[in-house]
């Protein structure tokens, strides 16, 4: 493959049954490097990709519908399975949401308990991301390396909530339960040795002239394509753009960390790499300073609502009805929710996770939109592809970390 990008203009594929001939393969939906149900129609010429068009919705199950009819409360732990890589984050990221659309504020305790646990599911998703994406490219023991650390932050989170992978730990207004000195202990240790086993991935892959002639130079995307693709994460950092959710419109405990945002400035799949393990320092340092700096109180606002919907099809909402219809139970005091809408934003490891509420002032959402960084991000595949070799397709779809639970909601 070639570090350099062909003219496609200049590749000649108009001759019938020809050397030159263009011809389509499909990659996918059952490709085990196309880290989900996703499909690529790829026409050819000879190994050089001339189209490339992506074809999702084979995993579709509806997430945004389903909300309508549930609670905020009952949403919660359908945001698990978008991301469910990272299924803290996005636990996190919904709950941030539903806060500001409901005016409720947070105590400190719980903002730091979030941020910890925010950056151990970054820490997760960017192992299992390095783990895979090396593994794409030909690098087998660095996959057993990463998982080795995963599951100590799984057994961790398991400590914490009882669950490992789909947590619902977080809540509207806090988190469900407090750490533990155990867990805090645990936790501190692991920041310890962490920046050890970063350097351990480097030593196999970093300067591998291998995993150089796979990653240099290889799906090159500029700050201006990446900006206008809609790129967020280490996918628009690593083309030089200096844009962070938790830098710029910080949330929970995050103006209180001191970290940097890691950035790249050939856009490259190298590039997008050394960000995200850039990243595992960064987070590793952020963990270690909400440990230090935890306040003591509450983990929970006294004002959060818990809401549980007893449905029942016999009885009609009519567009008025209020909880004391008996549809909807608010076991707070709380007589009716905020009406409008709202966009909230949260920086999760794929990059920004937004969700957008349509509220009439009833206790679920009249509409919900998620924003989710996969789907925005598979939409550079063809800018990153065409013109590349077939082998560097499979580079540039794990330099863009995509998980189609959070694609297909």
């Amino acid at each position: 493959m070639s570090a350099n990008k062909p003219d496609l203009k200049l590749i000649k594929n108009d001759t019938p049954g020809g050397e030159n001939e263009a011809y389509t393969v499909a990659m996918g939906p059952q490709h085990p490097a196309t880290h989900g149900v996703l499909k690529l129609d790829l026409e050819l010429d000879g190994e050089t990709v001339i189209k490339c068009r992506p074809t999702v919705g084979f995993l579709h199950r509806g997430v945004e519908k389903l909300a309508e009819n549930m609670s905020y409360a009952q949403v919660l732990p359908l945001t698990d399975r978008l991301d469910y890589i990272a299924s803290m984050a996005n636990n996190v990221a919904y709950s941030i949401a539903v806060e500001t659309l409901l005016g409720i504020e947070t105590p400190l305790r719980a903002k730091y308990i979030r941020t910890m646990v925010m950056e151990m599911a970054r820490l997760t998703g960017h192992l299992l991301w390095l783990a895979t994406h090396a593994l794409d490219i030909g690098a087998m023991t660095v996959f057993l390396y990463c998982f080795r650390e995963r599951e100590n932050l799984l057994d961790m989170f398991e400590e914490l909530c009882g669950a490992r992978l789909t947590t619902t730990y977080t809540c509207i207004g806090g988190v469900r339960q407090d750490v533990t000195g155990h867990f805090l202990e645990t936790l501190y240790a692991f920041t310890e040795e962490f920046p050890s086993r970063v350097k351990e991935y480097e030593t196999l892959i970093d300067q591998n002239r291998i995993w150089l002639k796979r990653t240099k130079g290889i799906g090159v995307i500029t700050a201006e394509q990446a900006v206008s693709l809609g790129l967020t994460g280490p996918s628009l950092r690593g083309s030089g753009v200096d844009y962070d959710v938790r830098k710029h419109m910080p949330y929970d405990a995050y103006p209180f960390v001191e970290f940097e945002v890691p950035i790249g400035s050939e856009g490259d799949v190298y590039d997008r790499y050394r960000c995200r393990m850039e990243e595992f320092l960064q987070s590793n340092s952020i963990i270690r300073q909400c440990i230090e700096q935890l306040p003591a109180g509450p983990v929970r606002a006294e004002d959060a609502p818990d809401l549980v919907m007893e449905y029942n099809p016999a009885k009609k909402v009519a567009a008025d009805a209020t909880f004391s219809s008996g549809i909807i139970k608010l076991m707070e005091d709380r007589d009716r929710y905020m009406q409008g809408d709202v966009y909230v934003a949260a920086e999760v490891p794929k990059g920004e996770l937004g969700f957008y509420f349509v509220s009439d002032g009833h206790g679920r959402p009249y509409r919900m939109h998620i924003r989710s960084p996969s789907y925005i991000h598979i939409g550079a595949l063809p800018y990153l592809c065409e013109g590349y070799m077939v082998a560097d397709v499979i580079a540039n779809i794990g330099s863009l970390d995509v998980v189609l639970g959070e694609c297909d909601r």
